[in-house]
């Protein structure tokens, strides 16, 4: 798993390509600097030849075939890498340091290649000779040459250790990729690692530094400067939350209980009861909004995470049942539980109990008589999964992305009562629970999931 996570790194792809781009402009230059250097060397050879040939053919014209003969009988001696073989017209050898005429390849129009053995130290070798031949009068032949063989090494040479090289340089580069590779990955691992904690909530935590200095560490650096700036404004805003809770939710409390204490000693059938309970009500929805609000400012700004601990799915889902079985009866509504056993996450029971009550009242709300609401906890591939379906109306598609919004009502419920923030509130209570809300047809009705990954199960 390490391995692959290596080879997707940038840092490795990044010294991949330029392993291949250096290893391939390597082979380039190198390839260019052997295939000038044989060509200059295989015309220093042919220069060779032609000299040596000059010499034979001056030689011929002033002293002719005996002056030849004696000549290169002379070279042969002292011959080094040149050979010489001087045949007559039945290919007998005549003079020179060859045993034989040999079989030639032509190489283009001028120059042969040729094959010969070779005495070296009291052995027998096979070696290769590049050299011209040239027909004399009478059916004469005389064929000059220069020994390949130390050539010939050198290319074998060349050709078996220029692959290898390149291996050997693909290799080293790819080790020393992933060596550089892990490091960096090991850091932005802690980086992700710290970055997942303050996602979720714990914004006292900082991304470390090393010693090093280098990018990331700036990068780390300016971070957790922003981090630093972030904490103090989530520190301002739970002190306004305090504040605004303090004053504001009070006072409203207190004025429903004066309304209603005004409103008992008033006869039932007084003109000003109606508009008392009128008031009062609305002081009820009120609240219920404002209290709405901060739960999702809460929940957004991970303040409750401190509060979270192992819960059980299938346990809340019964006690959501239960609370909202007299409603439900009351509406005509079959309302059950299908539960796996023992449904555990890491979670906040107060929200969660808040985010499914939403879920269940909106199914109760938006289903006629008779039909079916159901709440399920289970486990699935991707985790652990709390669900509550009806067989309402449902929410159209192209509309489900949107009502999660704050205020958002569609208008098939315009004329029932809600503020527009039971869905923001679920998905809110989500995200604090790295959990995605999901909304999906169930043929008929609407089926509200809050899906906790697997990750959020193994802790």
């Amino acid at each position: 798993m390490l391995g692959v996570r290596l080879f997707r790194t940038l840092a490795f792809r990044i010294v991949l390509a330029y392993l291949a781009l250096f290893a391939i402009s390597a082979a380039a230059l190198v390839a260019f600097t052997y295939w000038n250097t044989k060509r200059a060397l295989n015309a220093e050879t042919d220069q060779t030849i032609q000299a040596e040939i000059a010499g034979l053919s001056e030689q011929y014209q002033r002293q002719g075939l005996g002056g030849l003969t004696d000549v290169v009988t002379t070279r042969s001696i002292h011959a080094g890498q040149s050979l010489y073989l001087l045949v007559g017209p039945l290919a007998r050898p005549l003079a020179g340091n060859l045993d034989a005429w040999p079989t030639v390849k032509r190489l283009g129009q001028r120059f042969v290649e040729f094959d010969y053995d070779r005495r070296v130290g009291g052995a027998i070798e096979r070696h290769t000779a590049r050299g011209r031949v040239f027909s004399l009068v009478g059916g004469f032949r005389l064929l000059v040459a220069r020994d390949m063989h130390e050539r010939s090494v050198t290319d074998r040479m060349f050709t078996t250790t220029l692959p290898w090289s390149v291996a050997l340089m693909l290799t080293l580069g790819l080790v020393g990729g992933a060596l550089m590779s892990r490091n960096l990955l090991r850091r932005l691992d802690s980086i992700n690692s710290t970055s997942r904690e303050i996602m979720v909530g714990d914004l006292s935590r900082r991304l470390p530094l090393s010693r090093a200095g280098d990018e990331i560490d700036t990068l780390a650096h300016n971070l957790n400067r922003m981090l630093d700036r972030i904490e103090r404004l989530m520190k301002g805003m739970r002190d306004v939350t305090d504040s605004v809770a303090h004053d504001l939710r009070s006072p409203l409390n207190r004025l429903r209980n004066r309304l209603e204490g005004t409103l008992k000693r008033l006869a039932s059938d007084a003109p000003e009861a109606e508009e008392m309970d009128s008031a009062i009500a609305e002081i009820d929805r009120l609240i219920g909004t404002f209290n709405s609000l901060l739960l999702i400012a809460e929940a957004e700004a991970g303040l409750e995470r401190s509060a979270m601990s192992r819960i059980d799915l299938s346990a809340l889902a019964r006690d959501v049942c239960d609370l909202y079985a007299p409603v439900a009866e009351e509406r005509e509504l079959v309302l059950d539980t299908a539960a796996d056993a023992e449904v555990e996450i890491d979670g906040n029971w107060n929200l969660l109990s808040q985010a499914l009550a939403n879920l269940v009242d909106n199914a109760i709300k938006y289903t006629p008589a008779g039909g079916r609401v159901r709440i399920s906890a289970e486990h699935t591939a991707e985790g652990a999964v709390l669900s509550v379906a009806d067989t309402g109306a449902g929410i159209p598609e192209e509309d489900r992305s949107r009502v999660i919004e704050r205020f958002v009502r569609l208008e098939a419920s315009r004329n029932s009562p809600g503020s527009g923030l039971g869905l923001s509130l679920v998905a809110a209570v989500a995200r604090l629970h790295e959990a995605r809300l999901e909304l999906e047809d169930n043929h008929p009705g609407l089926k509200a999931s809050i899906v906790f990954e697997g990750a959020n199960q193994s802790r």
